[in-house]
């Protein structure tokens, strides 16, 4: 996702009145309007007592910093807030600064400023937009997206008040109370408790988490030289930054269950799905530009989506088959469902391998990849008594009556072989493997008796006469059959 020119001020107040002694600064973070303008201190509350110190944001140009000893009134704050918003303009404009020493452009080409007006810090944050690494994102459609948010955005209102009803009982009673055998009703009893954010809200979080990044930067980057007593604001900063981003992500965990249902009975167990659409939700958070002017949620339903997706092509079959060949396998199974559509038939490989534009040989191979196994263990009827494999047949399994069957013709040919020489029966025994299995060669035979191939042909030829005789061939022919 490529960089935007942004600008924004954000107002840090601390919950206590008095600044902690220890200079951590333990409130929320609140975000104003963009500013281009160059840098003013908020207005400030005069008092008899007031300190200058320097920026605890050293990124940038060096700002004095006053800092009353007396605690800002609720007044001062909601003033300094007004000003800073009324001096945002609308246009946006791309902003160069340098480091405060060395004049030399920082990599983001972002400034940053902190004016701390007695018990507010106010930061300021000017430059080009940072983001995580790029991401192809050239699919996500607004409109397309929008319309499945709305929807899911409906499924997750959870309670809805009839004003018919006098005790203002929810109409439908999804969660239970305490812990129960069921993981899907906790998990969702736990992502109940977090209400749904509107798009100011969403914002807000957005600004804040983009300031903590910028603040964990700051403290992982050595050359940024922070000195130790300013160092604290930053870590608050940063903190606040994870706080905002855990905040956003819990108030949208809804949205993926909600998504993750209608991904259900495709080889996927519904907590994993659940599991799998919560990374892209954190993805979706870590990506997310809130100066494009969509809903969070709208963005989000895309990468929830992109993930579950990309989990079940990689998990959902018995034997795994790359990304790439299940998009060809869906490809032409929904080419197949559309043309059955046109032709009232099913079509031919010929037919499918045209429009798909490969060949037929390789329509027929997809086919093949596409199918799914099943377990043989799969219950079947009504009562699951019995299963699957019950119904296949075993080819290797020995039948008990061909069992008994082998055994009297071994016991019939043993019969047969006796009324022949002890020469005879040997050569045909070991011709045919009658005694280990193993069919052996004339020169092989020839070697065991001492004479040559054709002299064990010889008695070969003979002993099959003999036992075409009908006195012999009779008891056996009936196993022919």
């Amino acid at each position: 996702m490529h960089s935007v020119p942004v600008s924004e001020r954000f107002f840090v107040t601390p919950t206590s009145n008095a600044r902690p002694a220890d200079g951590r600064v333990s409130a929320a973070t609140s975000a104003a309007s963009k500013i281009d303008a160059p840098v003013k201190k908020a207005p400030a509350k005069k008092t008899s007592k007031s300190t200058t110190r320097k920026s605890p944001l050293q990124a940038v140009e060096d700002p004095t910093v006053a800092e009353n000893g007396e605690a800002a009134t609720d007044g001062a704050r909601q003033a300094a807030k007004k000003t800073a918003a009324k001096k945002a303009p609308g246009s946006k404009a791309s902003a160069k600064t340098s480091r405060a020493k060395g004049g030399r452009k920082s990599k983001t080409e972002t400034d940053i400023s902190v004016e701390v007006d007695g018990s507010d810090v106010v930061l300021t944050v000017s430059g080009k937009k940072r983001s995580l690494d790029d991401v192809d994102e050239s699919k996500f459609d607004q409109a397309e997206e929008g319309k499945l948010e709305k929807e899911l955005v409906e499924e997750n209102q959870g309670f809805s008040l009839s004003d018919a009803d006098d005790a203002d009982e929810p109409e439908q009673q999804v969660l239970a109370a305490g812990a129960t055998a069921d993981p899907v009703k906790d998990y969702l009893k736990q992502i109940g408790k977090v209400a749904l954010l509107n798009a100011e809200q969403e914002v807000e979080l957005a600004k804040r988490i983009e300031a903590g990044l910028f603040a964990d930067e700051q403290l992982g980057d050595s050359k940024a030289k922070i000195k130790e007593v300013e160092r604290v604001d930053y870590e608050w900063i940063a903190e606040d930054g994870r706080r905002a981003k855990n905040h956003l992500l819990e108030a949208n965990l809804r949205l993926v269950v909600s998504l993750a249902k209608r991904f259900t009975g495709r080889g996927m167990m519904f907590l994993d799905l659940i599991q799998e659409g919560n990374m892209g939700l954190i993805r979706a958070v870590e990506k997310f530009d809130y100066t494009k002017g969509y809903k969070f949620s709208t963005y989000a339903t895309w990468w929830i989506r992109q993930a579950i997706t990309r989990a079940m092509a990689d998990q959902a079959r018995t034997i795994r088959i790359p990304v790439h060949m299940v998009e060809v396998i869906n490809k032409l199974a929904r080419v197949q469902r559309q043309m059955l559509q046109d032709l009232g038939r099913e079509p031919t490989p010929e037919e499918l391998a045209k429009e798909l534009d490969m060949t037929p040989e390789k329509v027929v191979e997809v086919q093949k990849y596409g199918r799914e196994p099943i377990s043989l263990h799969t219950p079947l009827g009504e009562d699951g008594d019995s299963e699957f494999g019950d119904l296949i047949e075993d080819s290797e399994a020995v039948v008990p009556a061909d069992a008994v069957g082998f055994t009297l013709l071994q016991e019939q040919l043993h019969d047969v072989l006796d009324t022949l020489s002890e020469r005879e029966a040997g050569v045909v025994s070991m011709r045919f493997g009658l005694t280990d299995g193993q069919p052996k060669t004339l020169d092989e035979i020839g070697k065991v008796y001492g004479v040559t191939r054709e002299r064990i042909r010889q008695i070969e030829s003979k002993t099959m006469s003999k036992l075409r005789h009908p006195s012999r061939s009779q008891v056996l022919r009936d196993y022919l059959d």
